[in-house]
């Protein structure tokens, strides 16, 4: 969990950061930055327990397919 605390802490600064250069607004920055991490957070914390069910052998399996997929399409 505490690996999930700091991702969340430096995406808050980072979507802060960015949303403000963009927008000049620190009501804006403010918002983005508390409504896209937290959002991103909770799809991270999912994905990590969801990643965590598979066995090294399937993680390697479908690490193959998504790599096959990826020289193919760049033969296109």
């Amino acid at each position: 969990m505490i690996k999930t605390i700091t991702f969340a802490a430096m995406h808050f600064t980072v979507a802060f950061s960015v949303a403000y250069l963009i927008t000049g607004d620190v009501l804006v920055g403010g918002l983005v930055a508390m409504v896209e991490p937290a959002i991103n957070t909770v799809a991270y914390y999912f994905h990590e327990k969801f990643w965590q069910r598979f066995s090294q052998a399937d993680r390697q399996q479908l690490a193959d397919t998504m790599m096959g997929l990826a020289e193919s399409q760049a033969l296109r």
